[in-house]
């Protein structure tokens, strides 16, 4: 299915941006990742506005990879630049995704000026990948790509904040991002070159002239519930919670339009909405997510105005990241970034919040990844840069919320709510809170039984769930590190006696009765 992505067409500061292009059609283009009507205007001679009315395009910010633009007449374009052969003493290098001329000049040594003379570039914003350059002055076989050291900025002065350059960035889309100038990040750091700047680079984006930063949605500590519809709304309200979740499976090709009434439900009854969005598929085959769907996906549920978005779920596990591809690298640059700029593009005010790990001390590199390298490899791939709180599921407790020892499980950290909870704070160095968007204590009076893989809990009652949830929202509230606790759950019915017993951590029970709701009343206030 084409993919549709947002562009921003902003022609004052992209002419500053290094372009990476494809080679060029005679009549038509399709369009790649990365592309803007502005770009492909300039590339064939053409206008933003001319190209717009030859393809009924209403919205020039509007375009997607894979769509077939036809290029007016009059719009001869300019073919891919063609290398002369390597004059002696050079080698050659092929562009890849991401290059910009001052990349290459900066990793060879060379400078923009000569790689543009001696491959006859007459504008050195535009190279492409595939592109073969002769890189003067070098001879023998082309050196891998290396990333200069890190230097160390000046010290930031007035209102800044830190940035560690990523993979893809240029000065200009981070004045975009940061609501800032191209002119105000290079004195900030002390740069003489917009063009050079790389991978791993700590900048300061100043932010006290020029624009503000996407606000980091944060806050006081608030609690909510996680429920499939609004029939216990009162139960919520009366146990001091303001906010409900969702989860939807998503699929490509699913419409966000369709959880619009959930998230104007919420609003009419007074509660903030999470919407927590994961895929459909369990086990998902290698290479099946469709990332680019998700972003659009995810871009087009921010702007329908939920509270705060989750950004997938447990993907630490083979049974949602599929089965030899679960990396934190690649859950950042593949997902997190990218959804989190999509969704702030759409409505800054939105909350993002990282997909939360499942809590699991297994991890075989292949099929699931411990909970506490997976983590450390987020926070190390700079996933706080990307995110306004930090998402942890606790579901294993079987102990008071302050209990460091006597789980039936054993001792590991999982098990207790305060070794939890440090583990992930201090994964990020206490930039970002925690959201606790499942918490939840298994009970299984009422039931017959529990399943096998659930027994630790098989000594909890009712009374306990009841008050260890209490104990969990105020020790929350009062450490200064959590900014929500979402309930898991408020009122599922699913019971699996040999599976997943989602309706013994419900506090409605299975006779209708809410002894939690009274416990967290006590706590909050109530509502």
């Amino acid at each position: 299915m084409k993919r549709q992505i947002f562009v921003i067409l902003a022609a004052a500061i992209l002419s500053l941006l290094l372009f990476t292009a494809p080679a060029l059609a005679d009549s038509q283009y399709t369009v790649q990742q990365g592309d803007t009507l502005f770009s492909i205007a300039r590339r064939f001679n053409s206008t933003v506005q001319a190209i717009a009315a030859a393809n009924n395009i209403v919205n020039p910010n509007l375009i997607y990879p894979g769509q077939v633009l036809t290029i007016p007449d009059g719009a001869p374009g300019t073919p891919p630049p063609t290398t002369p052969p390597p004059p002696t003493g050079s080698s050659t290098y092929i562009v890849r995704p991401g290059d910009t001329l001052g990349l290459i000049a900066l990793r060879f040594g060379v400078t923009i000026q000569a790689l543009a003379a001696a491959n006859n570039i007459s504008n050195i914003n535009i190279i492409y990948v595939g592109q073969v350059l002769t890189i003067p002055g070098t001879v023998g076989p082309t050196p891998p790509p290396t990333t200069p050291p890190p230097t160390t900025p000046p010290p930031p002065s007035g209102n800044t904040i830190s940035y560690v350059v990523q993979p893809g960035d240029t000065l200009g889309k981070l004045a975009i991002r940061y609501g800032t100038t191209i002119q105000a990040i290079m004195a900030a750091n002390g740069l003489s070159n917009p063009n050079l700047i790389y991978v791993g680079q700590v900048l300061q984006i100043p932010v006290g002239s020029g624009g503000t930063p996407p606000p980091v949605v944060s806050g006081s500590f608030e609690l909510g519930g996680q429920t499939h519809g609004f029939g216990h709304i009162n139960e919520m309200k009366y146990a001091g919670m303001r906010w409900i979740k969702f989860q939807h499976k998503w699929s490509p090709g699913d419409d966000p339009a369709g959880l619009a009434s959930r998230i104007n439900d919420a609003h009419a009854n007074g509660l903030k909405v999470l919407i927590s969005v994961t895929g459909a598929a369990l086990f998902p085959t290698p290479g099946s997510i469709d990332f680019a769907s998700y972003i659009t996906f995810v871009g087009g549920l921010a702007a329908l105005g939920p509270d705060a978005i989750e950004v997938w779920n447990e993907q630490n596990l083979d049974r949602e990241w599929p089965t030899g591809e679960i990396n934190p690298t690649s859950y950042v640059n593949n997902m997190l970034k990218p959804s989190y700029n999509a969704i702030k593009q759409a409505n800054n005010t939105v909350m993002v919040i990282s997909g939360a790990p499942a809590p699991t001390g297994f991890d075989n590199g292949t099929n699931a990844w411990a909970d506490n390298r997976y983590v450390q490899g987020m926070a190390a791939a700079g996933a706080a840069s990307y995110m306004d709180c930090i998402g942890v599921h606790y579901n294993a407790g079987a102990t008071a919320p302050a209990a460091t020892t006597g789980h039936p499980g054993g001792s590991h950290y999982s098990w207790y709510f305060g070794a939890t909870l440090n583990l992930y704070y201090n994964a990020f160095g206490g930039a970002r809170k925690v959201c606790f968007t499942e918490l939840g204590y298994l009970s299984g009076e009422g039931f017959a039984g529990l399943p096998g893989a659930f027994g630790w809990a098989s000594g909890t009652t009712v009374t306990q769930q009841a008050q260890w949830l209490a104990q969990a929202t105020s020790l929350s509230a009062n450490s200064g590190r959590v900014r929500m606790l979402i309930v898991f759950n408020v009122d599922f019915t699913e019971y699996d006696i040999n599976g997943d017993p989602q309706a013994g951590y419900a506090i409605i029970r299975p006779d209708g009765t809410c002894p939690a709701c009274d416990s967290l009343r006590q706590v909050t206030g109530g509502g």
